[in-house]
């Protein structure tokens, strides 16, 4: 890796999208963080911000960093996207501010409130299966059953067809990425995928009562057009599921690691919020995300010309130690408000409100009915272009 200097900005030899890079990121991130405030990545020619404060600023100033030329590598301004933009994710205002708040009432916290109980007897009905079972995979019989027992009914997703869900979100997240062997191949496998979404966010596949039901009568009430209506689906379908997935693989992942964590939950399940908060911190889920200048811009006394794309680096700045004490420690009663996992400002995770109930209602439920989670063989990493997460996790749980 070499680094040479030009208008100010550090040019660094690095690759954000290399398998090696995914396998360990934490020595690049500091590298990044340390470069400056503002580094140039020669391998994909974007900007990159990886300090916490430069991450900020670029996700609280849609005006200047904008989402509508795509939140990945490819600029919608000189290619066309690899599927209809998103109205939610790839979308500024005022467009955004509208479509952003219908899905805002659909998964407002009073709508939550309605099926919290399903979701608490769904977490109990879980770690009665895993209690039996003593051993298992952390990732597959927990971090992906519990969300899949429960998201998909209360979204109102017909029985069948639902395999389809992880490998669509999957393909959405890798699709973010440079024109690697991750998106290619992820692209080339996605037809089966795109044609069931596309299918199961019609109204008329859609169950009364649930949260797909409810975007489709806001149609009836003018808020949204028709078109449109299947696309918020759609929207909720990848951001509510992936981000929960991901979250609690990574909650269970720390909670084996650092013992001394889940005992203190044990010794306090009202920290279960917190100690979900943190795994997506410590581990974040969503690692990077991209932006493109509207303007010439002056970014921490770097110049960005317009038109440039800007890569943020969320998991970078959720360690930077310019914004937290120790940040290379997992500590549940740390304060994460600020923490970048969800990302900030008007394009924060529109499924950031369920993944965290559905994070802390899984906690909650294991700080009571268990007594210590041990990791009983290697947990193998699951490899995506914007996604951090493991394939597996062998565990063995002891009863309390």
């Amino acid at each position: 890796m070499t680094s040479a200097t030009q208008n100010g900005v550090p040019h660094l030899d690095v690759d954000p999208f290399a398998l090696a890079f995914f396998a360990d990121p934490f020595p690049t991130h500091e590298r990044l963080r340390e470069a400056g405030p503002v580094v140039y990545l020669d391998k994909w020619n974007v900007y990159g911000v990886a300090r916490h404060a430069e991450v900020h600023a670029v996700l609280n100033d849609p005006a200047t960093f904008c989402s509508s030329r795509g939140v990945g590598l490819s600029d919608f301004a000189k290619e066309k996207p690899w599927r209809p933009a998103s109205l939610i994710l790839e979308a500024d205002p005022p467009a955004h501010t509208r479509t952003r708040a219908v899905l805002s009432r659909v998964l407002s916290p009073t709508a939550l409130k309605q099926v919290r109980e399903r979701f608490a007897a769904a977490a109990e009905e879980r770690v009665d299966i895993l209690l039996e079972k003593r051993s298992f995979d952390a990732i597959a019989d927990l971090a992906e059953a519990f969300p899949l027992s429960i998201f998909p009914d209360a979204l109102g997703l017909r029985p069948e067809g639902r395999e389809n869900l992880l490998p669509y979100a999957s393909l959405v997240f890798n699709a973010f990425g440079p024109p690697n062997q991750l998106r290619q191949e992820a692209i080339e496998r996605s037809a089966p995928h795109q044609s069931y979404i596309a299918a199961q966010c019609q109204r008329e596949n859609l169950t009364p009562g649930g949260f797909g039901a409810c975007i489709h009568a806001q149609v009836d009430e003018g808020a949204i057009t028709a078109p449109e209506a299947p696309l918020l689906v759609r929207s909720l379908l990848s951001a509510g599921l992936d981000t929960t997935v991901n979250g609690i693989g990574a909650a269970v992942y720390c909670l084996a690691r650092f013992p001394d964590q889940f005992e203190r939950l044990r010794s306090d399940p009202t920290l279960a919020r917190n100690a979900f908060e943190e795994a997506v911190r410590f581990e974040s889920p969503v690692q990077t995300f991209f932006r493109t200048t509207t303007r010439d811009v002056e970014l921490s006394g770097a110049q960005i010309p317009e038109g440039e794309k800007v890569l943020m680096f969320l998991a970078a700045a959720n360690r930077d130690p310019r914004r937290w004490d120790k940040p290379d420690t997992y500590d549940i009663t740390r304060r994460t408000a600020g923490h970048v996992g969800y990302g900030s400002g008007i394009h924060m995770c529109v499924g950031q409100l369920v993944a965290r109930f559905e994070g802390e209602t899984m906690l909650s439920a294991l700080a009571r009915r268990v007594a210590k989670i041990e990791i009983t063989g290697e947990p193998t990493r699951r490899f995506n272009n914007t996604l951090r997460g493991l394939d597996t996790l062998p565990v063995t749980i002891t009863p309390a």
